[in-house]
């Protein structure tokens, strides 16, 4: 299965097909409204505006599994990111992205591309040190480690990178203008 043959829930309950993004670069992006991640937010409306009619999709998928850091319900995470961040892309159903209940989605993501560090810098140390006490062995998995994990699709549906949240956001941004 590729990329295009998986659906997911819109925030209304509906399901989405990722078939409607081919042809698209698309950021899929695991989100939190209450992590100190949370401001990528304005980085990614940011990114949605500049590249949005050069075909630029973002597919948001809030999710509680880090620190239960996204309590909210579908209308209060929307109206949260909304009133903070002026977001205008749309965003799915709260899920989880690993264990048993993950998205299907996200079991081919991190089949394509998995987890390979957390970068340098202040914020990749906090992050190790912190899931060293939750789980020893955390690098030698492909699982999303916390919210704000990203993945670019091109316009053929391929994976092409993976984001850590300690990734600086222009990275992130260079990337996808080199696919627009």
């Amino acid at each position: 299965m590729g990329f295009y043959d998986y659906s997911v829930t819109d925030a209304q309950g509906n399901e989405f097909s990722l078939e409607n993004y081919k042809g698209k670069v698309v950021l899929v992006v695991n989100t939190a409204t209450g992590c100190g991640f949370t401001p990528h937010y304005k980085d990614i409306e940011q990114m949605y505006e500049q590249f949005h009619e050069h075909g630029f999709e973002v597919l948001d998928i809030p999710c509680n599994q880090f620190a239960g850091q996204t309590p909210g319900t579908d209308e209060e995470i929307h109206e949260f990111c909304q009133l903070h961040y002026n977001t205008k892309f749309p965003q799915m159903k709260k899920a989880d992205v690993n264990g048993e209940n993950q998205l299907p989605v996200f079991k081919f993501l991190k089949e394509q591309k998995g987890f390979e560090g957390f970068g340098f810098g202040p914020a990749a140390v906090a992050m190790n040190v912190m899931l060293k006490k939750i789980d020893k062995n955390y690098k030698n998995n492909p699982d999303i480690k916390w919210n704000f994990t990203k993945f670019v699709v091109d316009r053929e549906g391929n994976v092409v990178a993976r984001f850590e949240p300690t990734e600086k956001m222009e990275k992130v941004a260079a990337c996808v203008a080199d696919l627009i």
